[in-house]
């Protein structure tokens, strides 16, 4: 799909935004897009003239942002529902020897679409190399954004990253975050476990400098297929082929040997010295806390090539919701196959955003028996990207809708156990901030696949169980139950932390026949004890299981921020929050329409 015919498409649609104001790179367009992501009728948006005030540069080339803004443009981006695209799969892995004539036809049909999926590479150059900078490279021609206040400086969001592997039989395509340095060079966030560092790796291994090419816009797919999940050695365009039903065109870099799409609106090539590495970050992260500051390797740009009237694609990350929701909800339907090929009893799963993908995975299995729920945690755990995965909480096929969050809440608090826990460790992933030790840290389970449990605890009501309480320790501060009705109702203590959490936790348990799950805030304003959503996102990204769960007469949860008092030595990270100035600065313009309400309910 052609860039400019989604955007007709989209403004037919009533889908379209289009700013027209001067708006500023820096901290304002990323500052309406983060509004924008966050609204029920969230719109793509344009940007026509961005600048740069503090440079003093005007831009020829429009931002375009939040492509896949709700659940009805991602359809169409895709040209299907999800669900239809995860079906073609299941049939094709599924495939078996046709008996009837019917069955004939229909397995060719599968076959021959297969034909579609594989690259062609074109010998003539393509549009994304109609203008060409081969001298001066100046990255400042391009609206690269600074998103955030405490951001080292402008990144690339929505940059395609191709490369391959030092014999060319590998080749991968990524999303990675990447900092401009300055106007020729770049720095590359590869994370330690991604395919493109595992290339970089056999490059400095050899002593070999490492070309890449950066790809920026296009057909909004490509920018999904660079974050999809797939297996080591499997080509993302790939994925593209069999979505598009149609081969994928691909030119030559003008400067190396990687193949990029055709029509992508701008492309960086270069290459990465093994032995230069530079500081990167601090970056305002998907985690909605700034990721620190580590070294990674620097690209020095060879080239910059571009369309005519080119369109630079950025996206904004930080608190949920953003505009990865609607991305992953597309990446959880339509890989769903292909986690059933490694746990068959799988029946759907579901990811919320608040979670943010990688800290909380719900489940609905078909248990066969003992133990197997625990069988499929394991089995999970150890599949690719799953294998970053924190909390993942399995139900039986009796439960409710896995988007029907209070009622399938209720659900799982009556069944559980102490039994149904089990804390492990493993590999986190690398901008995690609540492990103890960078990349690796706990992992819990929950099975919540067996009977209704009977209930035997007593009720209190808020304030007199925290007079209780407070009379048990005078560091607890304010206190809201959750669930009462269920046989496992859920405390949120928030707390000011003097000591180790633990000893409150110990003291509580004088009141076990008044709780059974205890969680632990901090007490700041952030911690709202009335917005669960952002709790969720709060507790499951700020818990290292192997630490923080304590499962004995009562369970405890400590969702505070770690210090030298909990046994953490890591620097806790900052939250990610707007410039005030830049939203009432926006505000007065007209950009943005929002109220206190709404900057509260997403912490912004």
């Amino acid at each position: 799909m052609e860039i400019n015919q989604f955007l007709e498409e989209a403004k037919k649609r009533s889908w379209l935004k289009i700013i027209d104001k001067p708006l500023d790179v820096n901290l304002e367009i990323p500052h309406v897009a983060y509004i924008e992501t966050k609204k029920e009728d969230s719109k793509i948006l344009l940007f026509k003239n961005p600048v740069d005030k503090k440079e003093g540069i005007k831009y020829d080339i429009p931002v375009l942002m939040n492509t896949f803004a709700n659940y009805e443009i991602t359809e169409f981006i895709f040209g299907k529902h999800p669900d239809k695209i995860a079906k073609e799969i299941e049939e094709l892995l599924h495939i078996k020897p046709p008996e009837s004539f019917k069955e004939k036809i229909n397995s060719l049909k599968t076959v021959f679409k297969l034909k579609n999926i594989f690259p062609k590479k074109l010998k003539k150059e393509g549009r994304c190399q109609q203008i060409k900078y081969t001298e001066n490279i100046n990255l400042d021609i391009i609206p690269i954004l600074k998103t955030w206040e405490k951001d080292a400086g402008k990144f690339i969001t929505a940059g395609h990253i191709y490369t391959q592997s030092i014999d060319g039989k590998i080749k991968n395509l990524g999303l990675y975050r990447i900092q401009k340095l300055n106007k020729d060079k770049l720095i590359i966030h590869w994370q330690i476990h991604k395919d493109g560092n595992h290339f970089f790796q056999e490059y400095k291994k050899a002593g070999k400098k490492m070309p890449v090419s950066i790809a920026i816009g296009g057909d909004p797919l490509y920018f999904w297929c660079g974050q999809a999940p797939l297996p080591y050695g499997i080509f993302e365009l790939l994925l593209y082929g069999f979505i598009r039903n149609k081969n994928p065109k691909l030119v030559k870099s003008i400067t190396n040997d990687i193949y990029i799409p055709e029509d992508v609106d701008i492309v960086i090539e270069g290459e990465v010295d093994p032995n230069n590495f530079a500081p990167e970050g601090p970056f305002g992260d998907h985690t909605g806390y700034y990721t620190p500051v580590e070294k990674f390797p620097v690209m020095e740009v060879k080239a910059i090539t571009m369309k005519k009237n080119p369109i630079y694609q950025a996206t904004v990350v930080g608190k949920p919701p953003v505009e990865d929701k609607y991305m992953g909800w597309a990446t959880e339907r339509i890989f769903l196959p292909l986690l059933k090929t490694t746990t068959p009893d799988l029946i759907d799963y579901h990811m919320p955003e608040n979670g943010c993908f990688h800290n909380l995975l719900i489940a609905k299995i078909s248990p066969r028996y003992k133990g197997h729920s625990k069988q499929i945690m394991h089995a999970l755990w150890g599949v690719g990207q799953m294998s970053f995965l924190k909390h993942a909480i399995f139900v039986d096929e009796n439960a409710p809708d896995l988007t029907d969050y209070e009622n399938l809440a209720r659900y799982i608090l009556n069944r559980l156990s102490n039994k149904s826990f089990l804390i492990t460790e493993g590999i986190v992933d690398q901008l995690d901030h609540a492990s103890y030790e960078s990349l690796v840290g706990g992992k819990l389970g929950i099975d919540a696949t067996g009977k209704e449990i009977k209930k035997e605890i007593e009720i209190l009501d808020d304030k007199a169980l925290l007079e209780k309480l407070q009379k048990l320790d005078k560091d607890i501060k304010e206190i809201k139950q959750y669930f009462t009705d269920t046989s496992n109702p859920i405390l949120l203590v928030k707390i000011q932390k003097t000591k180790p959490v633990k000893e409150i936790f110990n003291k509580l348990k004088q009141l076990k026949k008044h709780l059974k799950i205890v969680i632990f805030l901090d007490d700041k304003k952030e911690n709202d004890l009335n917005n669960p959503y952002m709790l969720v996102w709060r507790i499951t990204g700020d818990i290292d299981a192997l630490y923080d769960v304590w499962i004995e007469e009562i369970w405890g949860v400590n969702a505070t921020s770690k210090n030298d008092i909990d046994g953490y030595y890591r620097k806790w990270p900052e939250e990610i929050k707007c410039n005030k100035e830049v939203l009432n600065s926006l505000k007065e313009k007209g950009i943005i329409d929002i109220d206190e309400n709404f900057l509260k309910k997403y912490q912004i």
